[in-house]
């Protein structure tokens, strides 16, 4: 599998046990009011990363670039801005919401590089026939 798969999936697991912690402490204290939180820790934690993963694990040429790579550290530093954040901001801590506007959007341009890799051509060729260092 390649790495970008490999850490897409780890991390994905990370999302998945926090999601799961923020329903558990919703469920206990009967207090749901961070429940946006918990959505997006799942579909954009859990679910998107994990798709990813396996969008790399079956294009094993795109997930070779360095773009890829690119895109995992952006994606999940965004997230790791936004969404503690966001649960914070919804805790009602309404200071944070400029952190959650911020990391919002870092998570979008990392949106925006897996377009750019999904309509791209699966590798790069060079006209002189020298391997060239790949995006």
């Amino acid at each position: 599998m390649p790495k970008v798969s490999d850490l897409f999936f780890k991390t994905a697991i990370v999302w998945l046990i926090l999601g799961i912690g923020a329903g558990l402490q919703m469920a206990i204290s009967g207090d749901h009011g961070a429940f946006p939180a918990h959505a997006h820790i799942n579909l954009l934690g859990w679910v998107t990363s994990a798709i990813f993963g396996g969008y790399y694990a079956l294009n094993p040429a795109k997930a070779a670039r360095k773009i890829a790579m690119i895109h995992y550290g952006l994606y999940t530093a965004g997230l790791v801005v936004m969404l503690p954040a966001l649960y914070l901001m919804l805790q009602g801590n309404p200071a944070f919401e400029p952190i959650v506007a911020g990391g919002s959007l870092i998570v979008a341009a990392a949106v925006l590089i897996f377009a750019f890799v999904v309509f791209s051509a699966g590798s790069v060729r060079s006209v002189s026939g020298l391997s060239p260092a790949t995006l």
